[in-house]
């Protein structure tokens, strides 16, 4: 009996050790970052590889707060929009190849965000229905086309709604909220979550603080 107990002992806190070495997260390297410190950021209109036309609009008008608060200067979007246009660039995908010291040499800015919209708008599976966001970043130093830092977020409508074990509440809960996300553009919202999950400083990972913010080089 006592060797039994002793076997279960080992095998939990085994099983233990495991999950929680699993569930770390491997520091990001910041030595790039670090080094070059960029004090003005450019962003790009985001590429889209969702099936929602709306989703580089709607994830481009969210993504300046967060990088603004985390004390950088942000390049006016209207600013650079019309600048592409007036340059023959009508799509994202067109601005993303422009060469890193040409967008130094036009807006002056230290680095650029790149960002991919993964998932975008609301989705409807039988008995569930969520609106779900998702996106890649990636910071671009202008004056060395060093890549300075890159990650990933995700935010869905369904993280606070309440479960419901009846199949038929599900059912109708599902289109109902369906329709409210639609209705609502709930995904331009979603997509304010996911923009701060992504890009707002002092998250594990996340981007490093701005020249303009008290915490500047305390990260």
């Amino acid at each position: 009996m006592t060797r039994s107990i002793k076997l279960f002992a080992l095998l939990l806190a085994t099983m233990v050790l495991a999950t929680g070495c699993a569930s770390q997260r491997t520091p990001y390297d910041y030595a790039e970052f670090k080094q070059a410190r960029p004090a003005s950021i450019l962003v790009l209109p985001p590429l889209n590889s969702s099936p929602e036309v709306a989703a580089t609009s709607g994830m481009l008008s969210q993504v300046t707060y967060p990088l603004a608060e985390s004390g950088y200067y942000v390049i006016p979007v209207a600013l650079s929009a019309e600048t592409f246009k007036q340059n023959g660039l009508a799509t994202a995908a067109d601005v993303h190849h422009v060469d890193p010291a040409k967008l130094r040499e036009i807006f002056g800015a230290d680095a650029a965000l790149y960002v991919e919209v993964k998932a975008y708008g609301t989705s409807y599976q039988v008995i569930s229905s969520a609106t779900v966001v998702t996106a890649d970043a990636k910071l671009l130093d202008l004056r060395s086309s060093k890549v300075l830092w890159q990650g990933t977020a995700s935010a869905s409508s369904a993280e606070n709604q309440q479960q419901n074990n009846n199949l038929l509440g599900m059912l109708v809960a599902a289109v109902i909220n369906q329709i409210s996300d639609t209705l609502s553009d709930t995904s331009f919202r979603i997509a304010g979550i996911t923009s701060n999950r992504l890009l707002m400083a002092g998250r594990a990972n996340g981007m490093l603080y701005g020249p303009r913010s008290p915490q500047y080089q305390k990260d």
